[in-house]
């Protein structure tokens, strides 16, 4: 069963609580998301520790209930 955008969100924003989500279905098939993620807990972090941070906040369900998901992270300072 898909995912929501919104669980997606929801997740996301359990495991780092202060982030600003914006969620997208690129398809409108609920399987292929796009997400931007803003968070001070990236700050002083690679784009590949950032983006680790999201796939464990959605544990273990990407490539499963979450087929794909375009993922942009960025520090309010970034954004």
């Amino acid at each position: 069963m898909p995912m929501s955008a919104t669980e997606i969100e929801q997740m996301i924003k359990e495991a780092i609580p202060e982030a600003v989500v914006q969620i997208s279905d690129l398809r409108g098939d609920g399987d292929h998301y796009a997400a931007l993620v803003t968070a001070t807990a990236f700050k002083g972090k690679s784009r590949v520790q950032q983006h680790q941070m999201v796939y464990d906040a959605l544990r273990g369900r990407m490539g499963n209930e979450l087929h794909a998901l375009a993922l942009q992270t960025a520090t309010p300072e970034d954004a």
